[in-house]
């Protein structure tokens, strides 16, 4: 197809597709476009017309994209974000932003290193909005594409096609014990590590698959407790001798605010690397840009000296 015939095409129906996508409700995308319900309507059904396919199948209260939606849909995600960047001022004014970012993240994302960032966030940019929403690691992909998210941390991933990554720095991981559990003046060895009942705090299936490895010469590895937060550990802690095992950071953290002890692992283990992930739509946008630069510095600020409390132990 020619130019002029592309010229032809309303392609605002193009970006009213993008937001159906996104919200899977005519009401919602509306809402969105600041358009009437029946409005919205009507633009479905040129869109329909316009690529010859339905597009949309009902399913309860909302709309079920078809393969074709969703392959235009990905098709367009790089241009239009060129284009909002292209019709975008280039001197970005965090304080004038009005922007709702959706980032995914770990458990221990969640839980340290996010907040970490959130007060040089807020006073640069009072206005942003910010949803967190949990990672899900075999879905990723689908998440920073027509899943909404604007960006991710977790731990690195060997390269997945289109996203973009960064590195936030190295993570170890540490045990955390009761102040008054029985090895809390003690050293502890391996034997005393598995002689106590065990708990994993913010551990995702990735991490948790590390320290299976790193556990393996030893036989099996019986765990009491898994949880995201330390809220359920907490509840037994004077009741069970928990060996609890936690990324570092977060049990600095834990051990600050609850009185409780840190230690070190006492088996071999590598940090792994922590990363802040995009898609290539994002890439170009000066709001996206500077979030991620404050998140790459902020967090990685954190990790680093965590890292550095780590080696001191």
């Amino acid at each position: 197809m020619d130019l002029e015939a592309v010229y032809r095409r309303d392609l605002n129906l193009l970006v009213a597709l993008n937001v159906l996508v996104e919200t899977g409700s005519v009401s919602q995308a509306a809402v969105r476009l600041n358009l009437s319900q029946s409005a919205m309507s009507r633009v479905l059904g040129r869109l329909r017309v316009l690529l010859d396919d339905p597009l949309f199948t009902r399913q309860g209260q909302g709309l079920l994209p078809t393969q074709r939606a969703l392959d235009v849909c990905e098709s367009l995600h790089e241009p239009l974000e060129m284009l909002r960047a292209i019709l975008t001022p280039t001197d970005f004014q965090p304080h004038l932003c009005h922007q709702r970012f959706v980032i995914a993240a770990t458990d221990y994302a969640m839980q340290t290193i996010l907040p970490f960032a959130l007060p040089r966030i807020y006073q640069e940019a009072p206005h942003v909005s910010l949803e967190f929403t949990s990672l899900r690691q075999a879905h990723l992909l689908t998440q920073l594409t027509e899943g909404g998210c604007d960006m991710a941390l977790c731990r690195r991933f060997e390269d997945i096609k289109p996203l973009r990554q960064t590195s936030l720095g190295m993570v170890s991981v540490m045990c955390l014990l009761a102040a008054d559990h029985p090895l809390a003046n003690e050293s502890l060895t391996i034997d005393a590590f598995f002689t106590y009942p065990q708990a994993m705090i913010a551990i995702s299936d990735g991490v948790k698959s590390l320290i299976d490895a790193a556990l393996s010469e030893y036989g099996e590895f019986d765990v009491m407790l898994r949880a995201p937060h330390l809220t359920a550990a907490l509840a037994i802690l004077d009741r069970i001798p928990l060996v609890m095992t936690v990324p570092a950071d977060l049990a600095f953290l834990m051990a600050e605010q609850y009185g409780l002890v840190v230690k070190a692992l006492p088996f071999e283990f590598e940090s792994f690397e922590y990363s802040l992930l995009w898609h290539p739509r994002c890439e170009h946008s000066p709001a996206q840009v500077w979030l991620r630069e404050l998140l790459q510095e902020e967090c990685g600020r954190l990790i680093d000296h965590r890292e550095g409390e780590v080696r001191s132990k």
